[in-house]
């Protein structure tokens, strides 16, 4: 995410001159033209993000909605897609899950939505990566039956609010948000605009996402900007805290050849998708779930200073590559390098020492349990 301002055939969010006016650096980013730090730096937006309150601009990503007849119909084509439960996701609920391929392997991981509103009975709200929008769609658009089809939402913009005081904050211009359980969605005005609000994130913490129209983005911002707990932060710190927080980034810890058992995402299958399957990739992932995968991410902990980028090798105590890091950097919170990977899941085991070949060295680490910070959602 390192560079100079991207060039004009660069995308921008409905917040770009603000960020711009603001003095953020900014840098291409999934085709966006994105803030990537402030100018207090990216480790003093990290540490407030978790002391206080963390804004960030992510209308990158993808916004759209499944419309079909009635719930029943659009959740079990989305099911045909995806291994989660959809069939029973309560109204005014959201779940996390990923869109696979015929082998079982993550095209993208999403968040989808149902409305508590009857009025919108049939309709899925989906957020998908930047990257993968385009893909996404296509993907949605070649495999949904006649009666259930894709509205993009590019007319909506996405803003996080992330942190302890995020609620406090929010609470003050909706105080219905406060409210609000972790993975808990609503439609609510902040301080007169009309808002979709989740109550989740990327960082560990608790907070919301907020989707608004791209008109009202901007004084939104303006309104959350004002407050004193409340700072911006750019796809820096985004990076370091969801890392802290033992999240995948896709591309990078997930794609087209991980499965979601060897991911750790095991948990966002539920039951009834477990036994009865009908997902891409449902005879990998299911002989996963029974037997273990060959391969699996793990928590790494680097010994002394040197960070462990994406790309370096891990390997046992007697030389042999045993896997490969897949994020890295330094842990502001943890206090020094993390990093998560992939393994042979006979070193996949806590306390498992390894070694990493990091600048033609050999430096010693650990597995260790992910997440490095404790999650801190509302439960």
């Amino acid at each position: 995410m390192a560079g100079q301002s991207s060039d004009d055939l660069s995308k921008q969010t409905p917040l770009h001159a603000w960020h711009v006016a603001h003095g953020a650096r900014m840098a291409p980013f999934a085709g966006y033209d994105m803030p990537i730090q402030y100018a207090k730096g990216i480790l003093a937006e990290h540490l407030h993000t978790r002391a206080a309150a963390g804004l960030f601009d992510v209308s990158h990503m993808g916004q759209a909605v499944l419309v079909g007849p009635d719930h029943a119909t659009t959740a079990r084509a989305l099911e045909a897609l995806v291994p989660a439960d959809i069939v029973n996701l309560a109204p005014g609920r959201q779940r996390y899950t990923q869109l696979l391929n015929e082998q079982g392997g993550i095209l993208d991981d999403l968040m989808v939505s149902r409305s508590s509103d009857p009025a919108d009975d049939g309709k899925l709200m989906l957020v998908v990566n930047a990257d993968c929008k385009e893909a996404d769609y296509v993907h949605f658009s070649l495999n949904l039956p006649e009666e259930v089809r894709l509205e993009r939402r590019d007319d909506r913009a996405l803003i996080a609010l992330q942190g302890p005081q995020a609620a406090e904050v929010l609470a003050r211009h909706a105080a219905e948000a406060g409210a609000m359980g972790f993975m808990a969605v609503a439609s609510m005005s902040i301080a007169g605009i009309p808002a979709v609000i989740s109550r989740s994130g990327y960082t560990g913490e608790d907070g919301y996402e907020i989707s608004v129209s791209n008109s009202d983005a901007p004084a939104l911002w303006d309104l959350l900007a004002k407050e004193a707990e409340v700072e911006p932060i750019g796809l820096g710190a985004r990076d370091s805290l969801r890392l802290e927080a033992g999240l995948c980034l896709y591309g990078h810890d997930i794609n087209q050849e991980t499965s979601p058992i060897e991911a750790g995402l095991a948990w966002s299958i539920q039951k009834r998708r477990r036994t009865e399957g009908g997902f891409p990739g449902a005879i990998r992932i299911v002989q996963e779930l029974a037997d273990g995968p060959l391969r699996q991410r793990v928590g790494i902990l680097p010994q002394g200073r040197a960070p462990a980028r994406e790309g370096t090798q891990i390997v046992d105590e007697a030389g042999q590559l045993i896997g490969e890091v897949t994020s890295g950097s330094f842990g502001p919170t943890a206090g020094g390098p993390i990093a998560m990977g992939y393994v042979v899941s006979d070193f996949a085991g806590v306390g498992t020492t390894v070694q990493l070949s990091v600048r033609g060295k050999l430096m010693p680490a650990s597995i260790v349990p992910l997440p490095f910070v404790a999650h801190r959602y509302k439960r």
